[in-house]
């Protein structure tokens, strides 16, 4: 009786340690699975990462409380005295143009700044098709996007650009922001530093009898990229561009990329100082959704509401809500 206990004792022991070993090595094999599969996202996700620049990744999304506390660029600077303004323009972008009293002073050169995806080119391209219909000539410089991608772009929204350009009212340019560079570099090291700048002398960007009254770059961060002999050629540069745009007095819109919350809002932050005036654009996280904003940061000798507001991208274009604050519903963190 003993032994065939012992035995019977034994059996079910056996049957447990198979039962408790195979439990184990289903188990193991799951998490073995498991973290192949959690390691070939890895591996992607880290390739994907790669092929992004770094200003476009988004490493935070901002709350009121860093909104607040973000520097402000400068509104005046030293030695530049402010002109009395003789003539207003509109964007054309509903709702924007109830942020400002006025308008936007002609001449002025515009900052455009924001994250990937917030509306910069919609916005630009929507401000010149608007332009073209009260008569006004327009010029897109693009460093990026093709003249065919731009085009499509505006067919999108209803806009027909094939019709502005055959009548002599857009044209939409691609340039090459490393043969301009290699220029510029070429020009200044030839002139010891001292460079005055004529754009229409520097691969053509104007065409031949056309004076523009608007003008997009897009966009400085692109240039500034192209410049390799250091941060300052491209600062005398910038400064020259400045100044020849506002010696034809053509009001200009030069976009610049930034990251969702930018500490500053043009690459090497002296643009900022150089522009008349700022414009943010936002593209936000809020819970699992993303919202759309914008706000006039800085605009010399023009009053406008200092708020940051809701806006859409629609089939027709970017629309404004001047009375919805997006960040008054937001929580502090």
């Amino acid at each position: 009786m003993v032994n065939k206990k012992k035995g019977t004792l034994f059996g079910k022991l056996v049957k447990r340690v198979e039962k408790d070993t195979e439990f184990l090595a289903d188990l193991f094999r799951n998490r073995e699975d498991r973290f192949k599969e959690e390691y070939k996202d890895y591996v992607k996700r880290k390739k994907v990462e790669r092929r992004v620049s770094e200003k476009h990744k988004v490493k935070h999304y901002p709350t009121v409380g860093e909104i607040k506390k973000r520097p402000k660029p400068v509104e005046k600077i030293g030695g530049k005295e402010e002109k009395p303004v003789e003539a207003w323009l509109k964007t054309g972008v509903p709702g924007f143009d109830d942020l400002l009293e006025k308008g936007i002073p002609k001449g002025s050169a515009i900052l455009v700044a924001g994250g990937a995806g917030s509306g910069k080119t919609i916005f630009c391209l929507q401000t010149l098709n608007y332009a073209t219909r009260n008569g006004e000539k327009c010029l897109y410089i693009s460093f990026e996007e093709s003249e065919r991608n731009l085009k499509r772009h505006m067919q999108d929204f209803s806009w027909n650009p094939d019709s502005l350009d055959k009548r002599g009212l857009l044209k939409i340019i691609r340039a090459d922001a490393f043969n301009l560079a290699r220029s510029i570099e070429a020009l200044l090291a030839k002139a010891k530093g001292e460079l005055e700048i004529e754009l229409n002398e520097v691969l053509g960007f104007i065409p031949k009898n056309f004076k523009p009254d608007r003008i997009v770059l897009d966009s400085l961060s692109a240039l500034a990229a192209a410049f390799t002999k250091g941060e300052e050629t491209y600062r005398i540069y910038i400064e020259q561009l400045f100044r020849y745009f506002e010696k034809i007095g053509v009001t200009s819109f030069l976009i610049s990329e930034t990251e969702q919350l930018p500490t500053r809002f043009s690459e090497t932050g002296v643009e900022e100082f150089l522009a008349d005036g700022v414009i943010v654009l936002y593209n936000i996280r809020r819970g699992h959704i993303r919202e759309n904003a914008i706000e006039i940061l800085k605009l010399r000798g023009a009053k406008h509401q200092k708020r940051i507001v809701a806006m859409q991208i629609t089939d027709k274009g970017i629309v404004v809500y001047p009375e919805q604050e997006i960040f008054g519903e937001l929580e502090e963190k």
